[in-house]
C-alpha cells in the first residue's frame, strides 16, 4: 500500500510502499478515504512526544481517519465490510498511522460516519471534535453559561464553538479580525486576541465568563483565570502546568460514545467541519508546513482514495 513515512525524527515525510497492516482480534481494517491533519502529527514526527510514547520506524503519521471497512478481526461484531466509519486512531505505540491507503483501527477508537458530513469533513472531525467535546465536559459548560474559547477559528476551536452553542451556552471567541465573520457564522461573539483581551471580553460580559478553553497557549491561561475567577472551569490542551493552578489539562482520549455523540450533532445540523485546505496524500509535507504556520481556519485534510 502507499503511505506517508519517515525513517527518523525530523525527516521530511514522503510517500512510500509499505506492507498492509495486520488485522488483530479487536481491530477493523479501513480503506482510507481521508485523513485529518492535526498539529500533533508533525509534533510526533519531530520527536516532541518521544518522552511518553513508544515510537517505531518507519513511522506513518496520523490519528484521524474516515473510510470504508474492508475487513474485521475475529472478535469484532460491531462492524462489517462496507460500513462507513470514522476513528481517532490513537494507540499506545505509534508507528502505523492513518496517512495511508489502509489502516487497522481498534474498535474502541471507531464510530459510524455521520451521514451529514462529506468525506473531507468526516476525516477532520475525530481528534478536533473529541478535544472540543471533552474540554467542554471537563469545564461543565451547559445552558446559560458564557464560555470563552481561545483560537476559536481553528480546527478545535471552531468545533468547540458549535458544540457549546448546541448545548445552550453563549460563546465569546478569540480570533484575528479576518476570522470574525466566520465566528459569527458559527454563533460566537468574536474578540481580537492579544494585549487588552480581558478588557475586550469584559466589554461583552462585564461579570466575566463561567468557563474558558485554551487552545492556543501564551497568555490565554492567565487571562482565563482572571475572567472566570474559578480555576476549576478553565481547561487547556496546551499547558499541563494549568493543573497547578487548579485548572484542567486535556489530552484527548479515543471514545466511541463521544464520537457517536458528535456524529449525532452533525446529523442534526448543529455541527459541521470547516475545511481550510484539502491536499492529496503525497503532499503531506505541505500539509505539515501549513499546519505549522498556525493560521488555519478549520481543518486541513489529506485525500487518499
Amino acid at each position: 500500500m502507499k503511505a506517508i513515512t519517515i525513517d527518523a525524527y525530523g525527516e521530511t515525510p514522503r510517500i512510500t510502499d509499505q506492507p498492509e497492516p495486520k488485522v488483530g482480534p479487536d481491530t477493523v481494517l479501513i480503506r482510507v478515504r481521508t485523513a485529518g491533519v492535526n498539529p500533533v502529527d508533525w509534533k510526533v514526527t519531530a520527536g516532541y512526544l518521544d518522552p511518553f510514547l513508544y515510537v517505531h520506524f518507519p513511522l506513518i503519521p496520523g490519528w484521524d481517519v474516515a473510510g470504508v471497512v474492508e475487513g474485521v478481526g475475529p472478535a469484532v461484531t460491531e462492524y462489517a465490510p462496507g460500513d462507513e466509519v470514522i476513528a481517532y486512531n490513537r494507540q499506545d505505540h505509534v508507528q502505523v498511522g492513518t496517512y495511508a491507503e489502509l489502516v487497522a483501527a481498534p474498535v474502541r477508537t471507531l464510530a459510524r460516519k455521520p451521514a451529514a458530513l462529506n468525506w473531507s469533513q468526516a476525516g477532520g472531525l475525530p481528534l478536533a471534535g473529541l478535544t472540543a467535546y471533552q474540554s467542554l465536559r471537563a469545564t461543565d459548560v451547559g445552558k446559560g453559561d458564557t464560555v470563552l474559547v481561545h483560537a476559536a477559528a481553528g480546527g478545535v476551536g471552531s468545533q468547540a464553538v458549535q458544540i457549546a452553542v448546541a448545548q445552550g451556552a453563549r460563546v465569546i471567541g478569540t480570533a484575528s479580525e479576518r476570522n470574525h465573520d466566520f465566528l459569527r457564522s458559527l454563533g460566537a461573539e468574536p474578540v481580537t486576541y492579544g494585549d487588552g483581551l480581558v478588557d475586550r471580553v469584559r466589554a461583552l460580559a462585564p461579570q466575566g465568563v463561567e468557563a474558558a478553553l485554551d487552545f492556543v497557549g501564551g497568555d490565554a491561561i492567565r487571562d482565563s483565570l482572571t475572567l472566570t475567577g474559578s480555576p476549576s472551569r478553565v481547561a487547556s490542551i496546551i499547558d499541563p502546568e494549568i493543573a497547578a493552578s487548579g485548572g484542567r489539562y486535556i489530552f484527548v482520549r479515543p471514545d466511541t460514545d463521544d464520537l457517536t455523540a458528535l456524529g449525532r450533532l452533525a446529523d442534526d445540523g448543529k455541527l459541521t467541519v470547516h475545511i481550510d485546505k484539502e491536499l492529496p496524500l503525497a503532499e503531506a509535507a505541505e500539509a505539515f508546513r501549513l499546519s505549522q504556520e498556525g493560521r488555519t481556519r478549520g481543518k486541513i485534510v489529506l485525500t487518499v482514495s
